[in-house]
């Protein structure tokens, strides 16, 4: 018979646990609508900001673009990755899908001998790359619960010194988009150096003179990209931790309802399992005083 008392201590526990889940379910609801009207809001800025610089690029001749640092293409022998992760866990499979993303990135530029060198965001990339052989150019831990413009800038400037010192020859993201509270994609997209839209022949020929009819630069198209660069680099990182933050709150919240209500259900079992051990007691118990009367008789 099983005994009652283990039993009673491990539904109270699980209680205990499931208040916990619940709580943090409720407190990554309250958060995640929030980060979600920052992903939508920020969009757009996003887009806008995006297309013209990269029209404008289109516009640049490629003598020119050995001018500006941030646009010069070379030889590609090590890339930096920035891996976009938590700092906290108990949100399903998020940091889990983004680190097995970055690990099969690092091994295929491995396997082409290309090296690369990693800018890690979160306890959990920072954690497993650790252990890991691969060199590690920066760690960016313990960051604010919500994205700030500042933490953003801080990491597109260590990007931009490891591009320009040349001790990458180009830079990607690992992230997460957040597409829906139920579903969010891992993503690998370029980040340095900046390239141009790739047109078709036919649209890229008809840029430069709508961009020379149309658009004026004053003082000159490089001096407005040198200001704009910047301000474009910084976005995309804050976008891309927008994204990140509001895809981590999400798949928090799903995997803290899956564990509360998991919970509940084992609760139920265990009361069953209870309820009998506790019936088949009481049974015994009765057969027993029977059975000595029945003998004092």
């Amino acid at each position: 018979m099983p005994n009652l008392k283990n039993i009673k201590v491990r539904i109270k526990s699980i209680k205990s646990t499931q208040k916990i889940t619940q709580a943090m379910k409720l407190v990554a609801a309250s958060k995640v609508r929030k980060a979600q009207q920052r992903v939508l809001n920020s969009r757009p800025y996003t887009q806008k900001v995006t297309s013209f610089l990269l029209r404008a690029a289109a516009a640049i001749s490629d003598f020119d673009k050995k001018e500006i640092p941030l646009m010069e293409k070379r030889g590609v022998k090590s890339i930096g990755i920035i891996v976009i992760t938590s700092d906290r866990g108990l949100c399903g499979s998020y940091n889990a899908n983004i680190v097995k993303k970055a690990a099969k990135r690092v091994l295929d530029l491995e396997k082409s001998n290309v090296t690369p060198k990693l800018i890690l965001i979160g306890n959990k990339a920072n954690n497993f790359f650790r252990r890991a052989r691969v060199t590690i150019l920066e760690s960016f831990t313990q960051l604010p619960s919500v994205p700030t413009v500042e933490i953003a800038n801080l990491i597109a400037s260590c990007a931009e010194s490891a591009f320009i010192n040349k001790t990458v020859d180009q830079v990607e993201i690992i992230g997460t988009d957040f597409i829906s509270m139920l579903r969010s994609t891992t993503y690998v997209k370029h980040f340095l150096p900046i390239q141009a839209e790739q047109e078709s022949e036919q649209t890229s020929q008809s840029i430069k003179p709508m961009l020379s009819s149309s658009i004026l630069f004053e003082p000159s198209l490089e001096v407005v990209l040198a200001s704009l660069i910047p301000l474009y680099l910084s976005n995309i990182l804050y976008h891309a931790l927008l994204e990140a933050n509001c895809s981590e709150l999400a798949s928090r919240m799903n995997a803290m309802s899956s564990a509360t209500k998991n919970a509940k259900e084992l609760i139920e079992k265990l009361t069953i399992v209870y309820n009998k051990a506790r019936q088949a007691g009481i049974t015994q118990e009765l057969t027993e005083i029977v059975g000595g009367v029945e003998a004092l008789k």
